[in-house]
């Protein structure tokens, strides 16, 4: 087994090539990358004085800043395995989560205080718990400058760890709602640095990128913290919640060259009322967690005068596979395969199917998780050899580019046709007045599925206008046989739209 360790590959490399004076990160403090090296050294060291052995896991319920920052690289460094974790969750799925993976260590933001105390009542195998800062009132536990402190005399340099030893558990709920930990080596890190971010970002040291996305989420950690380290690139890191006002006083700060985020908060920038030159820093935009709907893509190029390539990434293979690549966007798909991966579209019994015919699309690459941890069923049901069942469907067309048409479970039947949600929800989003749509199928008086739309828009418009929109630019049986006007949409900590709240929205809005 080859020797590899991904936190001395995104970190000391680059201290050992003679480039620690590059500034590494931005974030309450700004540090090079000898002095994040030498501060991931000393948390490293403070960890194996709290006990911690090899793959022991320590969890992050934290803002990002340099803490855990630090801290992801230190638990790299120290051969124990991070688990950062969504800080949306309340106690009972927060206490789930820290009790499934075993976690012998908690690092916290004091702001999270009542659900991560609460959570640990859950979670009785936690033999330490540290925040990330001051410790909150009447607490017992570390505090960030005891941790540093008290691993004075414990060694710092990075264990010797494998290619395929434990590096990164990152949970997600996929389709069941259960949560589970999808458990990546250190060499997937690696991958998805030099496939996604090599080969299509084209990421260098002159770069300084800014994600929307949270270091908690596999698109976040992939965006803020491993292809600005594995290009000696600097990053910039958020703490607060992110909202337009916050994104371009960052922009305006930081000046980032690469953006991150998700199709919702693209819509949110476009709502807001923001200066045009806003993103003139920027050299490219990047956008995952679900498709991109082509009239918000060319709204967001044509106001702010940055080329936003879509693509699809998951939690299982850690980051982005397929993708647009820079100067090639098709608005409307996601692109073609990421160099590095293998991409096949299959039907119900597994066979491949030609351009043209819908297909469960199945990826293969260097990066896909090692399974889930504790969930065997589920590990056999979606990981299938070196292939991944994304739980998507997408067509190809003959000139490569793949189009997504929902999840698998998404697709309905209008008149016994099949019908994209993606399809009708894009061609909603082109009228001037829609600014986030979502369509699903709702049963009729005699149970059968009908297209159905929510849609939250700025202005006067009616129901009426929007179906005859759909009916004018799209096949009459895909057009939404009813529009619901809501205030927001339901979405997820990711900003994907939940539909099966928006199938409960609609079955009592419907049914009454």
């Amino acid at each position: 087994m080859t020797e590899f360790n991904a936190g001395t590959w995104l970190l000391h490399r680059h201290v050992r090539e003679g480039n620690g004076d590059r500034v590494a990160v931005r974030g309450a403090a700004t540090l090079t990358y000898a002095e994040l090296a030498d501060l991931v050294g000393t948390v490293t060291a403070g960890l194996r004085a709290l006990g911690l052995r090899r793959d022991d896991r320590v969890v992050f319920v934290t803002n990002d800043d340099v803490p855990m920052f630090a801290g992801i690289l230190a638990a790299f460094c120290g051969g124990f395995v991070a688990v950062p974790v969504s800080t949306m969750l309340g106690a009972k799925e927060l206490g789930a989560i820290i009790a499934d993976s075993g976690a012998a260590v908690v690092v916290a933001s004091a702001g999270y205080a009542p659900q991560v105390q609460e959570a640990l009542t859950l979670a009785p195998e936690v033999r330490h718990l540290v925040w990330d800062g001051e410790a909150p009132p009447e607490s017992t536990s570390l505090t960030w400058a005891e941790l540093l402190k008290g691993g004075d005399g414990q060694p710092r340099e990075p264990a010797v760890t494998l290619e395929d030893s434990w590096a990164l558990w990152l949970y997600t709920s996929g389709t069941t709602g259960i949560p589970k930990g999808a458990m990546h080596r250190h060499a997937n890190i690696r991958h998805v640095c030099q496939t996604y971010g090599d080969q299509v970002l084209g990421i260098g040291p002159g770069d300084v990128c800014f994600s929307v996305a949270k270091l908690f989420f596999a698109y976040g950690i992939g965006n803020s913290m491993f292809f600005p380290l594995s290009a000696g690139a600097a990053t910039v890191l958020e703490p607060r919640r992110p909202t337009p006002a916050v994104t371009a006083g960052r922009m305006a700060a930081d000046q980032p060259t690469l953006f991150f985020a998700v199709p919702t908060f693209y819509a949110a920038l476009l709502a807001a009322d923001l200066p045009q030159d806003t993103f003139a820093s920027v050299r490219l935009a990047a956008s995952a967690g679900e498709a991109l709907p082509a009239p918000l893509q060319e709204r967001f190029t044509g106001r702010f005068g940055v080329e936003v390539i879509d693509g699809i990434g998951s939690t299982e293979a850690l980051h982005i596979f397929l993708s647009n690549r820079p100067g090639e966007v098709r608005p409307g798909t996601t692109g073609v395969p990421v160099p590095g991966y293998d991409i096949e579209l299959r039907d119900a019994e597994g066979a491949r199917v030609p351009d043209g015919v819908p297909g469960a699309l199945h990826v293969r690459g260097e990066s896909i998780a090692l399974g889930y941890w504790r969930r065997t069923g589920a590990s056999r049901t979606v990981f299938a050899g070196e292939w991944l069942n994304t739980g998507d469907t997408y067509v190809r067309a003959p000139d490569g580019y793949y189009t997504c048409l929902g999840r698998s479970n998404d697709l309905l039947k209008a008149g016994g046709i099949w019908v994209s949600p993606a399809e009708v929800e894009s061609r909603l989003l082109e009228h001037p007045r829609v600014e986030e749509a979502a369509v699903v199928g709702v049963a009729d008086e005699h149970g059968l599925d009908k297209p159905v739309a929510c849609v939250v828009t700025r202005g006067d418009v009616t129901a009426e206008e929007l179906v005859q929109w759909c009916r004018d630019g799209l096949a009459a049986f895909k057009r939404p046989r009813q529009v619901v006007f809501l205030d927001q949409l339901p979405k997820t900590a990711t900003g994907k739209i939940q539909r099966f709240k928006v199938r409960e929205l609609l079955a009592q809005e419907v049914g009454g």
